[in-house]
C-alpha cells in the first residue's frame, strides 16, 4: 500500500486554499467548482474519516471572505509571494511579520499534522509503537508480532557494558575542560578564551633550565658584578649600570649557589655558532667563583643584617703631610673610626668635594687595607672626571643626566657591595656625594605612598637613603662599613631642609662647613664649635683627649671665624697633630692671640 508523504498532503491543502482564496464571490461557478475539488481530495487510507471532514469545514468561512478588487486582479502575485512566506518559514527564516489570516492557516496546519500522527494507522503512530514495544519489558529478541496486518520482528540491542575511557595525557591541563562530549562547544570557547592568557606561562620556566653543552662548544671566560632583580639577574660587565655585554643568569642558578646582589663572579659562557641566531644576551653556563671563593663556601655565608654592631673602636688616621691642614683639622676636631657614620654638612660652594677628596686620599694612604667606594649621586661630569683621576680607589658615578632610575641603581648596588665585602670580613669606607641628591632622585623614582611631607617629599622616598646611610657600623667579629655622606642646606630648597632634619640625627659623627669661611678663601671652611665625634673617647687615649677639650675650650671663648684662624695659624708652625698637641700643652694660648 502506498503511502502519501505527510508534506505533499499539505501544500495540496494549502495550494487549494490560496486558490480559493483567489476567485471573487461574484462569479458562482467558480466556487462550485471549488467545493467539489476540496471535497474529491482522496484521502491517504491511514487517515480516519472524521479527521478529512473536519478539515476542510474549518477552513470553509475563512476562504470564502471577500478580498479587495487589487488582489483580484493579480492572483499569480499573491500566490507567489504567499508560496515564498511559507518556503522562509520551512528553512527557518523570519520573514515578514505575519497577519491573522496567516497564522490561523499555519495554525490549522500544524493541528492537522498532529491529528494525523497520532492516527493508529499512521506510520508515525506504528513506529512508535514498534520502538516501544521493542524497548518494553517482557519482549524477547526475534519474536514476532503480528498487530493490525503488520508483522513485526521484534530487535533488542542488548546494552554493551560501560568501559572506562583511557585517561589522556596532556602537558596542562585545563580548568574549565568538563570532560564531556556533549560540552565540546564549551570545551571550545574556553579554550579559545584562555588561549591568549596562558601563551607565555611557561616563558619564565625555560629560561630557569640549565644549557646543555656539548663537545665542539667554545667557552669565553667572564665576570662581573652581579645585580639581582625582580625575576631575572646580570652579571654587570661594564661597570655598576647597565650595558649591552651583560651576562644573563637565571634565577634557579642564584638559589642554588645562594648567589646575592653585589657579588663579583666569575664564570663562562658559550661562544655562539655559526648561522645561530644570537640571544641579546648571552646566558652562564658555568660559575667559577664567588668573591674569589669557591661556589660551595659562598653559599655558607652570614647575612649582613645578622651581623652584630658596635662603636667605632680602632682609628682611621687622616694626617699624612704637615702642609694638607684639612685631614689634620679633621683628625683633632672629629677623629673618624672603622665603623663610623658621618655626616659632613655642607651649603654650596663651601669646599665639600675638596674635604671628600682630601679624606679619600688620607684612607688609601694611611689604611691600604680598606676598600675605598666614592659614590657619586646627581654629580657634574667634570667632578666625576676629577675624583676619578686624583682618587686612587674606586670611583661609581651617575651624572645628572642620567634618570632618576639609574641614580637609586648605582647607589643600592654600590651599598650592596659593600654589604658583601663586610660579610667576608674586610673593612669598607665608602663617601657618598650626596644623600641630599639621593633622597630627591627616590623622591622622584620611588612610587607614591600618598603622604607628603612639608616640601613635597613623599615619606617613603627618604626609607632606602636611611636604608643606605644606616648600613655603617662596625662588627664585633670582625669587618666594618664606614660611611660619611654630604648633606646639603641653605640651598633655599624646603625640600632640602627636611631631607637634612631626617638625617641629622642618625650619624654619629658630624663636620659642620661654614660658607662665610669659603667666601673669605678660608679653607677648610670647617665650623668648629658646631663640629664633634660621639664617643670619641674610644678612639683618643687618655692624654690625648684631655688636651683636645682643653682646646676646644679656648676656641670656644673666640668667634668662630677668629677660632678658624687661629687655629690653622699654629697648626702651620707644626709638622704634625702630635707636636701641634705638646705645644699646646705647655702653652696656655689666650684669646688675645688669635688672628696675630
Amino acid at each position: 500500500m502506498a503511502e502519501e508523504p505527510k508534506k505533499v498532503r499539505k501544500r495540496a491543502v494549502k495550494k487549494s486554499a490560496s486558490k480559493t482564496s483567489e476567485t471573487p464571490e461574484t462569479n458562482a461557478p467558480p466556487k462550485e467548482k471549488k467545493s467539489k475539488a476540496a471535497g474529491v481530495i482522496p484521502a491517504p487510507i491511514f487517515q480516519a474519516a472524521p479527521v478529512v471532514a473536519a478539515a476542510p469545514k474549518a477552513r470553509a468561512p475563512q476562504k470564502s471572505t471577500p478580498k479587495s478588487s487589487e488582489s483580484s486582479h493579480e492572483p499569480s502575485d499573491i500566490a507567489s509571494e504567499n508560496e515564498n512566506r511559507r518556503r522562509r518559514r520551512r528553512r527557518g527564516g523570519r520573514g515578514r511579520r505575519r497577519s491573522e489570516k496567516e497564522e490561523g492557516d499555519s495554525q490549522e496546519s500544524v493541528q492537522t499534522t498532529a491529528i494525523d500522527d497520532e492516527s493508529p494507522t499512521s506510520p508515525a503512530f506504528k513506529k512508535r509503537r514498534r520502538r516501544r514495544r521493542s524497548g518494553s519489558e517482557g519482549v524477547t529478541p526475534g519474536e514476532t508480532v503480528e498487530e493490525d496486518g503488520v508483522v513485526t520482528v521484534v530487535k533488542v540491542r542488548e546494552a554493551r557494558p560501560a568501559q572506562e575511557r583511557p585517561a589522556r595525557e596532556r602537558k596542562n591541563f585545563d580548568r574549565h575542560d568538563r570532560g564531556n562530549r556533549n560540552d565540546r562547544k564549551f570545551r571550545d570557547r574556553d579554550r579559545d578564551r584562555d588561549r591568549g592568557r596562558d601563551r607565555h606561562r611557561d616563558r619564565g620556566r625555560d629560561r630557569d633550565r640549565e644549557i646543555v653543552l656539548s663537545e665542539d662548544d667554545v667557552l669565553l671566560p667572564v665576570g662581573g658584578l652581579l645585580d639581582i632583580l625582580e625575576n631575572y639577574a646580570f652579571i654587570r660587565t661594564g661597570g655598576y649600570l647597565p650595558g649591552p655585554n651583560d651576562v644573563y643568569v637565571s634565577l634557579h642558578q642564584v638559589r642554588r649557589y645562594g648567589l646575592r646582589k653585589g657579588d663579583v663572579i666569575t664564570g663562562q659562557v658559550r661562544q655562539p655558532r655559526e648561522g645561530e641566531r644570537r640571544e641579546k644576551f648571552n646566558a652562564l653556563v658555568r660559575l667559577d667563583t664567588v668573591n674569589g671563593i669557591d661556589p660551595e663556601g659562598a653559599r655558607d655565608r652570614v647575612e649582613f643584617s645578622k651581623l652584630v654592631p658596635l662603636y667605632p673602636q680602632e682609628r682611621l688616621r687622616l694626617e699624612t703631610e704637615p702642609n694638607v691642614l684639612t685631614t689634620r683639622v679633621i683628625d683633632l676636631i672629629s677623629p673618624i673610626g672603622k665603623g663610623q657614620r658621618g655626616l659632613i654638612v655642607s651649603p654650596p660652594k663651601a669646599g665639600k668635594t675638596m674635604v671628600l677628596q682630601a679624606i679619600a686620599n688620607a684612607i688609601t694612604t694611611n689604611n691600604p687595607e680598606c676598600h675605598l667606594m666614592v659614590v657619586l649621586v646627581d654629580e657634574r661630569p667634570e667632578e666625576v672626571t676629577d675624583m676619578q683621576r686624583s682618587v686612587k680607589g674606586e670611583v661609581i658615578a651617575s651624572t645628572f643626566d642620567r634618570p632618576a632610575d639609574d641614580h637609586t641603581s648605582v647607589a643600592e648596588l654600590a651599598i650592596e657591595r659593600a654589604k658583601r665585602l663586610v660579610e667576608l670580613g674586610h673593612d669598607v669606607v665608602v663617601l657618598l656625594d650626596s644623600i641630599t641628591r639621593l633622597g630627591r632622585a627616590y623622591n622622584i623614582a620611588a612610587p607614591a605612598s600618598g603622604r607628603i611631607l612639608s616640601g613635597g617629599v613623599d615619606s617613603a622616598a627618604l626609607y632606602p637613603p636611611k636604608k643606605f646611610f644606616g648600613a655603617a657600623r662596625n662588627i664585633e667579629d670582625g669587618g666594618s662599613l664606614t660611611i660619611l655622606a654630604t648633606a646639603l642646606v641653605e640651598t633655599g630648597s624646603k625640600m632640602d631642609e627636611v631631607i637634612f632634619e631626617e638625617f641629622k640625627g642618625t650619624g654619629n659623627m658630624e663636620l659642620k662647613l661654614d660658607r662665610k669661611f669659603a667666601d673669605k678663601r678660608i679653607f677648610p671652611a670647617v665650623d668648629v664649635d658646631a663640629s664633634g665625634t660621639r664617643k670619641e673617647e674610644i678612639l683618643m687615649g687618655p692624654e690625648e683627649l684631655n688636651i683636645v677639650w682643653k682646646l676646644r675650650r679656648v676656641l670656644h671663648a673666640l668667634d668662630s671665624q677668629q677660632a678658624l684662624e687661629l687655629l690653622l695659624e699654629k697648626m702651620k708652625g707644626t709638622k704634625s697633630n702630635v707636636e701641634f698637641l705638646m705645644q699646646v700643652q705647655k702653652t696656655t694660648v689666650g684669646p688675645d692671640q688669635g688672628g696675630n
